[in-house]
């Protein structure tokens, strides 16, 4: 089996049976929307056709535009369509995250050269969603409530394990977010030593969010840290 039909095969049976908290739900774009099945699997056999190992990069969790539509991490439709030249069909979706993450995979030199060092997903490889005061679904973290960490913490260790089997290497993973999600993640490894080093980045959201005026800055400490490893 190549990387790609491993990942594949991940995704197709990624499934929580727990019960969460009131008022929470999963996203599982691979049991939820068929078209997530069909674009993830192309996106795979097109960057990931091979037996190469990579370096593990750990987000949050999916959010609603980004792998929660495409059923690729940090990978909304629009960069789907436009940068790796995959068709999706529907409504656009736009996701801030994705934007950063692909003006650092065009700097480091595409998405032929990036994926073929890099294997991007998250702590929580499925999201959640929460109903907001207006009625409307709205993000939620794997960390936002203590309920929630504790209810998927299990489902979190068996699939980062199941990720580092995938033939990802363990010697550094890069981790987006330096505030709650590195804090798990460095308590996580200290517990189960799945990594020999973590480096945490600002995440793509927060930068687009509230430092957009120095994101030239930002995708070069991006750069830096990844070519450590290279």
């Amino acid at each position: 089996m190549t990387f790609a039909d491993r990942i594949i095969a991940f995704n197709k049976q990624l499934n929580f049976n727990g019960t969460l908290p009131d008022g929470i739900h999963i996203m599982n774009p691979f049991k939820e929307n068929p078209q997530a099945n069909n674009l993830m699997e192309q996106f795979y056999n097109k960057y990931y056709n091979d037996h190469n190992k990579r370096h593990m990069i750990l987000g949050i969790n999916p959010g609603r535009f980004g792998g929660g539509i495409t059923g690729i991490p940090f990978t909304d439709s629009k960069r789907l369509k436009a940068i790796c030249n995959i068709n999706y069909e529907g409504k656009e979706t736009h996701e801030p995250s994705s934007v950063f993450v692909y003006d650092v995979i065009d700097a480091f030199g595409g998405p032929v050269n990036f994926y073929k060092h890099f294997y991007i997903n998250s702590i929580c490889p499925l999201g959640f969603t929460a109903t907001g005061k207006n009625g409307k679904e709205l993000n939620y973290n794997y960390y936002d409530s203590k309920e929630l960490t504790a209810t998927v913490y299990d489902f979190i260790i068996e699939n980062i394990q199941k990720q580092i089997n995938l033939g990802n290497d363990t010697d550094t993973c890069f981790c987006f977010g330096n505030g709650k999600n590195e804090k798990f993640l460095r308590k996580l490894n200290d517990e189960k030593g799945f990594f020999k080093k973590i480096v945490a980045l600002e995440h793509p959201r927060f930068i687009m969010q509230y430092k957009a005026m120095s994101k030239k800055q930002y995708i070069e400490k991006y750069l830096t840290a990844f070519n450590t490893v290279l």
